[in-house]
């Protein structure tokens, strides 16, 4: 029998973490975690919920893959013309949540989103699979469409007039970069006393607290 949600619980017992002894910078601690992940062949470690909020003030959230940590931010590549590339037009505020559940750790990211140059979404473009940029150019995403194979034979017909493989990057498509002013790193702990070391932006640099559980 499936058990009650209230009654399903698990002890953390794999890690902890001290505002006292953590990188000055935010970005370090995120690399050191993202590589312990990939370490620990943590399945799909880049994957990020990212949340985002329109002009109507309702939240949406999906996965998306996070693909470069640069000086600036978080750069993640989609359809600008879909769900999530309309909010973002309309409120440029944003957030990014890694959950790596075998490591026990929580990273929770708070900032403004901009387009990222064209040449950058150009690079990753082409770095692409043929197969992955035909899909991209010809799905609207978030839009309603007949069926399947209306999508099959769109990215049919894409597929025969560039024998070549060279399918140019749609302007619809491209890149993002979250440059955040707001950090979260949570270490699960035994009995449920987490850890929780936050960054806030400041004018220098960054400011480091705990926060309670």
């Amino acid at each position: 029998m499936t058990k009650s949600y209230h009654e399903i619980r698990s002890e953390y017992l794999h890690g902890k973490l001290d505002e006292k002894t953590v990188p000055d910078n935010p970005f370090e601690q995120f690399k050191e975690w993202m590589d312990a992940a990939i370490k620990s062949q943590i399945p799909h470690p880049t994957s990020v919920i990212l949340a985002t909020s329109g002009s109507n003030n309702q939240p949406s959230a999906r996965v998306v893959l996070l693909k470069d940590v640069t000086d600036d931010g978080f750069v993640f590549f989609t359809n600008y013309l879909s769900h999530k590339g309309q909010q973002l037009a309309e409120n440029p505020k944003a957030g990014l949540t890694f959950f790596w559940t075998e490591v026990e750790r929580q990273v929770r990211i708070e900032g403004t989103v901009e387009k990222v140059d064209t040449d950058a979404s150009d690079k990753y473009f082409h770095s692409r699979p043929f197969e992955s940029r035909l899909s991209a150019a010809i799905s609207r995403q978030s839009s309603v469409v007949e069926s399947r194979r209306e999508l099959e034979t769109a990215k049919e017909n894409l597929r025969l007039q560039h024998p070549n493989q060279k399918v140019p990057r749609p302007e619809h498509w491209g890149g993002y970069v979250l440059k955040p002013h707001y950090f979260e790193y949570w270490q699960g702990r035994e009995s449920r006393l987490h850890d929780r070391i936050i960054y806030e932006k400041n004018k220098t640099g960054w400011n480091i607290k705990r926060l309670a559980p």
